[in-house]
């Protein structure tokens, strides 16, 4: 897909923006540009574009994308005036995925709610690297080298950061284990 791009087929990378828009917005959005979120998306995609001639060939796309998402969203937070709410944040990230089905037992979607709400509150009383690296191990929910290549960091690292991360987390939420499944066996939080 690259190489089309680059021999100048605009069709190629509009299927590249489609493919990644969605995980670019969640990645945006849970870095913190809350309304802004839409901005720094279309800034990071402008940026890539620009930057494929640097893109090294059999590297992973997405996690290449996602550091270029994360640059600009860490750029439009440190610029903004004002520090955005813990409930700004979440009601964004809420707003840029459906997280809980119509369908849903409403005491499940409010516990799913509320666990959220504190993992996301734990998550701000993080530094920013561990912040980070959970944030895209499990609310991107990219593997390690994806996230240590989006973070622009050694395996290793990423391995150490968000193992010490993990062990903060538990200390701040005894009762949260990620990964565990969620009543009724719906998969991984």
């Amino acid at each position: 897909m690259i190489a089309r791009v680059r021999a100048g087929e605009p069709e190629a990378y509009a299927e590249l923006v489609r493919a990644h828009a969605g995980i670019a917005l969640r990645a945006a959005t849970a870095l913190g540009a809350g309304a802004d979120a839409e901005d720094v998306v279309q800034q990071a995609f402008v940026k890539a574009y620009c930057a494929l001639g640097r893109f090294r060939d059999g590297m992973a796309f997405k996690p290449w994308l996602l550091a270029i998402v994360a640059n600009e969203a860490r750029n439009t937070v440190r610029a903004a005036a004002r520090q955005r709410s813990l409930a700004g944040r979440e009601a964004a990230f809420v707003e840029a995925e459906p997280l809980i089905p119509e369908s849903a037992d409403p005491a499940l979607a409010t516990l799913h709610t509320e666990r959220r709400a504190a993992l996301l509150a734990a998550l701000e009383k993080l530094s920013e690297e561990h912040r980070l690296v959970v944030t895209h191990r499990y609310l991107l929910e990219m593997d390690e080298p994806e996230t240590a290549q989006a973070l622009g960091w050694p395996r290793g690292t990423v391995k150490s950061r968000l193992n010490r991360a993990l062990r903060k987390l538990a200390r701040l939420l005894p009762d949260f284990r990620p990964g565990e499944p969620r009543k009724g066996g719906e998969g991984r939080e």
